[in-house]
């Protein structure tokens, strides 16, 4: 049979070198694939047989080749967070995870074993509830969360230096020419948000996630404002504040390691960069119960937050995916609706404007990814493993193809309350 056939339903195997006949989770998986017809997969099977899946090349081509048959069983038991540790392990290979994931998620409608998926059956991940159990006990309660957020964020800041630009920007930037550096574009990032909260040298600006320091500094710097900024993790306050001391803006920016839902005062401007993820659904309307009583009458917040599509919304709050296990602990992505839901049910906040940056966030996981790639040595000389790198790696390219294909995206949107004219068209 040739390699170039193709059919709908039904995947091709060629170059037929073993009699061997495929195993139980073998034949399980093989027909969950059948009904993936959209792109094209090329399986390469350790006994040389290659089987391929889909009806054409023309949206996504990606080509995986398996090492050992414990493959099938990782997916037919734990599903996509079976691929993904079967990967880790090195039980398969690609040349291109991010082509992997991206036809993963172009048939994600007809996937069975991806978390999300509205064609979920028990026959692709029979053991799910192990994992749903896990992240139920991974709850952001006061203390739940600095335990989810040191995991991450504590792991090293020369680890996370090697993938990141100078300014240590671990956010979507914005690129608003071709051929923009990585700096140039987070800068820019920083920049809008500036100006959606249109800053002034009077502002106190509390900042809900400080990072490592890059956005506050670049406020205190640039507009002469007074930042409190508040982080769960010791590490980055640590570093950030070495920052601000070197910048000599110790007298105009201070990090916190504090809570959100602990701090007091009210605040001129209110800005938030990729943590609201790190919320949960039980506690969206707490902060924005919290963001509505700290902001002045007549203040502005601004938030960029990651957003999964509303249609999903409902599925991924009631399961665990990869990510949520292996990454970002007791995190879960929201969607505008939540989040609009939310912010109703808690205040009088009004929406004045809203950005959708996705595509930007696909083209700086991609820059990230190089750097990572290209700083491997250093990552080694940190005590880091190959367990940890093939981790990180596929933890990578899965948000850079999550962003491309548009199965998730990343926004501004800005809030002000009513009778507030301040802000322009």
């Amino acid at each position: 049979m040739g390699n170039n056939m193709l059919v709908k339903s039904h995947p091709i195997i060629y170059k037929n070198t073993s009699e061997k006949k495929p195993g139980f989770y073998q034949k399980l998986v093989f027909k969950q694939l059948s009904a993936m017809t959209l792109g094209r997969l090329d399986l390469n099977l350790p006994d040389g047989n290659c089987v391929i899946f889909g009806n054409s090349s023309e949206h996504v081509s990606a080509t995986v080749t398996v090492n050992d048959t414990d493959f099938f069983k990782k997916i037919v038991l734990f599903g996509d967070i079976g691929f993904g540790e079967a990967y880790v392990a090195g039980l398969w290979e690609t040349e291109s995870i991010t082509e992997v994931i991206s036809w993963v998620l172009l048939n994600v409608e007809n996937a069975p074993g991806v978390s999300g998926s509205k064609s979920q059956t028990f026959a692709t991940n029979v053991l799910r509830f192990f994992n749903k159990f896990s992240q139920n006990n991974r709850a952001n309660t006061l203390v739940g969360s600095r335990k989810n957020i040191s995991e991450h964020y504590d792991l090293n800041n020369d680890f996370f230096a090697t993938f990141l630009d100078e300014t240590m920007t671990y956010s979507a930037a914005y690129f608003n020419r071709e051929n923009m550096d990585l700096q140039d574009a987070q800068l820019e990032k920083y920049e809008r948000l500036a100006r959606k909260l249109q800053l002034k040298h009077t502002d106190h600006v509390l900042e809900i996630g400080s990072g490592w320091g890059g956005n506050a500094i670049y406020m205190a710097q640039n507009y002469g404002c007074k930042v409190t900024s508040l982080t769960l993790s010791v590490e980055q306050q640590k570093f950030a504040t070495q920052r601000i001391d070197e910048a000599g803006l110790s007298d105009r920016v201070q990090v916190l390691v504090e809570d959100y839902r602990t701090i007091n005062g009210t605040f001129d401007k209110i800005v938030s960069i990729e943590m609201l993820e790190a919320v949960g659904h039980h506690y969206l309307e707490t902060y924005f119960k919290k963001c509505t009583a700290l902001l002045k009458r007549d203040g502005i917040l601004a938030i960029q937050v990651i957003i999964c599509p509303d249609s999903r919304y409902h599925s991924l709050r009631n399961g665990v995916d990869w990510i949520q296990k292996h990454i970002f602990p007791g995190s879960l992505l929201p969607s505008v609706s939540a989040i609009n839901k939310a912010v109703n049910n808690t205040g009088d906040l009004t929406m004045v404007d809203l950005k959708e940056i996705g595509l930007h966030y696909a083209h700086t996981l991609k820059l990230w990814l190089d750097q990572f790639n290209e700083n491997i040595s250093e990552v080694k000389k940190l005590g880091f493993d190959d367990t940890f790198i093939r981790k990180w790696r596929y933890y990578l390219c899965y948000c850079e193809a999550a962003f491309r294909m548009r199965n998730i995206s990343v926004i501004q949107v800005v809030y002000t309350r009513p009778n507030n004219t301040s802000i322009p068209m």
